[in-house]
């Protein structure tokens, strides 16, 4: 599939954009609605360090979504899904049985992985979760920011920088950075409880079934208070209650005990979570124009998935202990811990601000109903699996004066250094997670997820210093421009300097011509240098869709390094971008263009071992006699060696209609993207045979970098207020994505689909609001998994790469109380 913008498409934008709209910018407002359009101007702080820029008057684009919009996208909505409903760039599958994956879902912006968007919090560095991603989904092999951390009652708006902004920011900016500002206040406050449920109607391969499950609760609430007289202390929290779907296919009659052909013993969906979030915001004025700042929060998740169902005659199965088959349940305890602090004030002609922040993640594994099949009939039948731990300290100094050097204006000079220590680490499970019992013939391990073995165990650290210069000003009233360069030293792999210059041209108040060219990278992560793990998987072969015994090695592992490993090294990028910014009247259009060229993204390897078109015969058996002392029949590992180039265009249209029946905010936005591969890893030299090319990086994983996303996404809607009712309609469009294999007869598309959401508000005295709604109202689903795909066990109803999910239609409701 190729991007294709035709005369009727852009047509369609100018003419939809008075009759559709999204609340993304419609109601992406940190400040109280305004009556005149024209003067709807968010002031943004991401993307430039020039104080007072608007979101239409940066040099590059940034989106504003207001906190209120993210609360009224579902009950209890995940913010990453709340974000990708309200941001056509940004993209969030719903994953299930990729292990980690399913508990920590990734979210991705133009299409790139989800380590290559920095996530900010209140404008510092957010640290990235504790699990790389290591399974059959988008993002695989990358480590990133986990957004479903932070709620949204927490946040007063989020803004989404869609341009490369290393020289900037840092590593890890190459697709943009997401600027999450908590709210702030210090009076008023709110408490808003929501409900939800999914009602389904639904085909699989083998049959048709209907659905009520997937109950979600919710209560969340804020409160500002003053602090200390003139400061400010805002607290918020929420605790949330999810019940799992399943969207599991029916099992094939040779895998059920009975025979039967109409019973599901797999579990497809969302996991079962439970969550609780709290987070704080202060702030207190010094002397001398000083002042002190705070913030930072703390959740507890747990959340459990399926592994893939066990059959009754599974060559792992144990029938004394489950005569009919088995369901492993991965759960995990997920905690992650957020705190900042520092000082702001003038001082030696700079106005300073002195940080220091630190974030954890951890993430400890149980496996439930399991076993460990070489215990046979004595084996236990829950494990405690280990877990994963990353945190992150960062200590900073940003200083921003304003120079006299014959300008236009005063030029704008931001200068800053960074300290930045990270570390990683790996717990063993029990002894029995991992081990072989006395029985020969059954799978070692529990199966589902066999625990971390003591030789997965680490505890590793770097650090890094960085230092940047930004510049903005203008050169004459109409062209703006902007310098940045910035450099980093790592202590495990060097140093890496990126740069930055953008431009804008404004050829009258409601026309502006803007763009850039920068430079950046994404350092390789400790995850991605130093996990290892054996799993049983699902991997697909020539012959279909088989569970396997697999080994993912260390970068430095000698069996790794025979088949191609080598040291990591930064992923590195070219950015270009052009837009244009129109203004007219009520209107409002954004179009942004834009190329992303990547070299040396670091992957995670194909499954080699495994029989398949780039590896023959004659180089199974030479890896099979270096994979026999692992007691393993596949092994995976990262490396880097594949370059992208990324192209596509974003549209914004905004039209905002005020009068005595009400007000109507219209917008409709597009994301058009596509990604090609331009150079895959060379094969290792060393094989007995040489294979092919894409040995290291097979077909499967190439078009899922080029079409593992929807090369298109409109997201479109109508909002409403009038007197005390609100209603707001949206429609979202979303290109087929191709789910690719190997083999190419099994390749299949999630086909495309249009999604339709439905909500409707009153507010009622004594500030009670009430509001009940719908998402995806038309009951819309990918194309099913094949047969052929989802195993005797029917284990895989639908593709994890469906950019909306497959969980159907979702009614739910929403009551609040502000004060």
């Amino acid at each position: 599939m190729h991007i294709r913008i035709t005369r009727s498409l852009l047509l369609g934008f100018a003419s939809a954009a008075t009759l559709l709209a999204c609340p993304l910018a419609a109601s992406a407002q940190s400040a109280p609605p305004q009556d005149d359009a024209s003067e709807v101007d968010e002031i943004v702080v991401t993307g430039t360090r020039a104080v007072g820029r608007s979101r239409l008057d940066t040099i590059a684009p940034v989106d504003v979504v207001s906190g209120e919009s993210l609360t009224r996208q579902g009950a209890g909505t995940e913010l990453a899904a709340a974000l990708s409903a309200l941001a056509p760039s940004i993209s969030f599958p719903r994953p299930a049985i990729t292990d980690g994956s399913d508990h920590v879902r990734p979210a991705t912006l133009r299409g790139l992985a989800p380590d290559q968007t920095l996530v900010l919090i209140n404008g510092q560095r957010g640290h990235i979760g504790a699990l790389v991603n290591v399974n059959g989904n988008i993002g695989r092999g990358s480590t990133a920011f986990d957004l479903n951390t932070i709620p949204t009652v927490t946040l007063g708006s989020v803004e989404v920088l869609r341009d490369g902004a290393s020289a900037q920011y840092g590593a890890d900016a190459i697709a943009g950075v997401i600027n999450l500002r908590l709210r702030e206040a210090n009076s008023g406050g709110a408490v808003t409880a929501n409900y939800g449920i999914y009602d389904t109607d639904f085909r699989t391969a083998r049959g048709n079934r209907n659905e009520t499950d997937g109950e979600q609760s919710s209560l969340s609430g804020w409160i500002g208070l003053p602090l200390l007289g003139d400061g400010f202390l805002t607290l918020s929290g929420e605790i949330q209650k999810r019940d799992p779907t399943n969207r599991s296919d029916y099992a094939a009659p040779g895998s059920v005990a009975n025979g039967s052909s109409t019973t599901v013993i797999g579990r497809f969906g969302d996991p079962e979570t439970e969550a609780q979030t709290g987070y704080f915001n202060a702030g207190k004025p010094l002397a001398g124009g000083w002042d002190a700042y705070a913030f930072g929060g703390y959740q507890h998740r747990d959340s459990n998935a399926a592994a893939t169902a066990r059959a009754f005659n599974n060559a792992n199965n144990v029938t004394a202990i489950y005569p009919t088959g088995f369901l492993p349940i991965i759960a995990t305890a997920i905690d992650d811990y957020n705190i900042y602090g520092g000082v702001r004030g003038p001082a030696l002609g700079f106005d300073w601000d002195i940080n220091v922040g630190y974030g954890r993640n951890e993430l400890d594994y149980r496996v439930e109903n399991s076993l460990n099949a070489s215990y046979g009939a004595a084996s236990q039948t829950s494990f405690d699996a280990g877990g994963l731990g990353y945190d992150q300290l960062t200590v900073g100094a940003d200083a921003v004066r304003q120079l006299d050097v014959g300008l236009y204006e005063p030029l704008n000079l931001a200068v800053g250094v960074e300290f930045r220590r990270e570390s990683f680490d790996v717990n063993a499970g029990e002894p029995t997670s991992y081990n072989r019992g006395p029985v020969l013939t059954g799978g070692l391990g529990s199966q589902g997820f066999p625990g971390f073995a003591p030789a997965n165990e680490v505890d590793e650290d770097r650090n890094n210093y960085g230092v940047y210069v930004d510049l903005e000003g203008k050169l004459t009233e109409a062209l703006s421009f902007g310098v940045a360069g910035r450099y980093e030293d790592y202590s495990d792999f060097g140093d890496q300097f990126t740069g930055k210059v953008s431009g804008r041209y404004d050829f009258s108040p409601e026309f502006a011509l803007r763009g850039a060219v920068s430079t950046g990278f994404k350092a390789p992560a400790l995850q991605q240098q130093f996990f290892s793990y054996i799993a049983t998987n699902l991997v697909a072969t020539q012959a279909g869709v088989v569970l396997q015994q697999n080994a993912s090695l260390r970068v430095d592992d000698p069996v790794a390094l025979l088949l191609g490993a080598k040291p990591l090294e930064p992923e590195t990028s070219v950015n270009y971008s052009l837009g244009g910014v129109l203004r007219w009247g009520g209107l409002e259009l954004t179009v942004d263009a834009y190329r992303i060229d990547v070299s040396d993204r670091i992957i995670y390897s194909e499954t080699l071992g495994v029989a398949r078109p780039s590896q023959p015969a004659a180089s199974t058996a030479a890896i099979a006699a270096l994979l026999a002392p692992l007691n393993v029949q596949g092994a995976r590992f990262f490396l880097n060696g594949v370059d992208t180039e990324t192209q596509g265009i974003d549209v914004v249209a905004r039209y905002r209609i005020s009068g005595e029946r009400g007000r109507l905010d219209l917008t409709l936005a597009g994301n058009f993207n596509q990604t090609d591969v331009t150079k895959t890893p060379p094969v290792p030299a060393n094989l007995a045979i040489a294979p092919a090319d894409d040995f290291l990086f097979d077909r499967s994983s190439r078009l899922s970098f080029e079409q593992g996303t929807p090369e298109q996404k409109i997201v479109a809607s109508a909002d409403w207020t009038y007197n005390r009712l609100g209603l707001t309609g949206k429609i979202t469009s979303y290109d087929s994505v191709f789910v690719a294999n190997n083999n190419a007869t099994l390749d299949y598309e999630t086909g495309a689909a249009v999604l339709m959401d439905l909500e409707a508000r009153y507010e009622f005295p004594l500030g009670i609001t009430g509001a009940i709604g719908a998402n995806n109202l038309l009951d819309e689903y990918p194309d099913f998994t094949p047969t052929t795909l989802n195993g005797a066990t029917g284990s895989v109803g639908f593709p994890s790469y469906s950019p909306y999910g497959f969980n159907g239609r979702f009614f739910y409701s929403r009551l609040s109380y502000a004060f």
